[in-house]
């Protein structure tokens, strides 16, 4: 899934300001991490998904001895009925928790950046002019995308506008948070769907064609081969994205690929860990048996330095 981003910190004409927001589109609603769900290539999907992509990192520094006592103390509090098992319920739970968390640190983060009279309210003025306050005043003319950062304004008016439900002009946290994750919000839907196409429609008709679909994906370089991942984007193309096989995508068929509202990333996650995990075939796992499988749930400095092995001899 891919979720957003603010704050990006930029040097121009020797001042240091806040450049507009350029968030990263949400592809598909919302993904448990950024990695490919490929456990023959490592587990740093699985790690996010089960941590928390804040806490995957943290993980990532430490020893696999204290990876592992960490993990004995989550397990512990996931089991929250004190029986000596992990049911599918119980981790499907933690994982909408841990991915939930992640989303008001992610909040809380901006919300200070952003509420500059520290009333508990962002206005649409105070988030122009943090973020967008020295272009405005010298009209974008000392920057050299001038146009791209117009856009970005217009874009993120608009966005605010959708998120702000009462019209007042001013976000509570919950409005803030519809701005910062509109994947989340189901009054936010229209505009999720309308950025991703504004994104990849490079030609402007406002639909989604098969090179336009396959290139915000994949550009070759000097002859490069085409992998075969992208033969198989081609036929989900044409086979399941493009419902209506007219050779595009519509705002609707947009919807349905980014925004498909039946597929719980956490439920699926929890299924795969016990599957994965549960030796005895009792559809639950012990704390044990989660040791014993440990790598999967957790990094440290071990797994990781196996993992860019593996990557590495892949690319030779």
């Amino acid at each position: 899934m891919q979720l957003l981003f603010l704050g990006t910190l930029a040097l121009f004409v020797g001042v240091t300001v806040a450049v507009p927001a350029q968030e990263k589109r949400v592809h598909h609603k919302p993904d448990l991490s950024d990695h490919v769900h490929d456990d023959a290539h490592g587990y740093q999907y699985d790690h996010e998904a089960f941590l928390g992509k804040e806490e995957a990192k943290t993980f990532d520094q430490l020893s696999p001895e204290e990876s592992k006592e960490r993990l004995g103390k989550i397990v512990d509090r996931i089991d929250t009925d004190k029986d000596g098992f992990i049911s599918h319920a119980e981790l499907h739970h933690w994982i909408k928790h841990r991915q939930r968390r992640y989303i008001e640190e992610n909040v809380d983060k901006h919300w200070k950046e952003y509420d500059q009279n520290k009333d508990g309210k962002i206005g649409w003025i105070e988030y122009k002019n943090t973020t967008y306050g020295y272009y405005m005043d010298v009209e974008f003319d000392d920057v050299d995308d001038k146009e791209s950062y117009k856009a970005m304004l217009t874009r993120d008016e608009r966005r605010f506008k959708s998120a702000d439900r009462d019209g007042d002009g001013v976000a509570t946290r919950e409005e803030f948070t519809a701005f910062l994750h509109p994947e989340e919000y189901d009054h936010m839907r229209d505009i999720v769907i309308q950025e991703t196409i504004e994104d990849i429609d490079k030609n402007g008709d406002g639909r989604i064609d098969l090179q336009e679909y396959i290139g915000d994906m994949f550009t070759p370089e000097n002859g490069e081969n085409e992998p075969d991942w992208v033969t198989t984007e081609k036929k989900h193309f044409s086979e399941f994205r493009d419902m209506n096989q007219d050779g595009f995508l519509d705002a609707s068929e947009v919807s349905h690929w980014i925004l498909p509202g039946e597929v719980d990333h956490a439920d699926n996650e929890a299924r795969h860990l016990i599957h994965e995990t549960d030796k005895d075939n009792d559809d639950k796992i012990t704390k044990k048996e989660i040791l014993a499988n440990w790598n999967m749930f957790v990094g440290s400095q071990a797994t990781n330095y196996g993992e860019d092995l593996t990557k590495r001899h892949d690319e030779l």
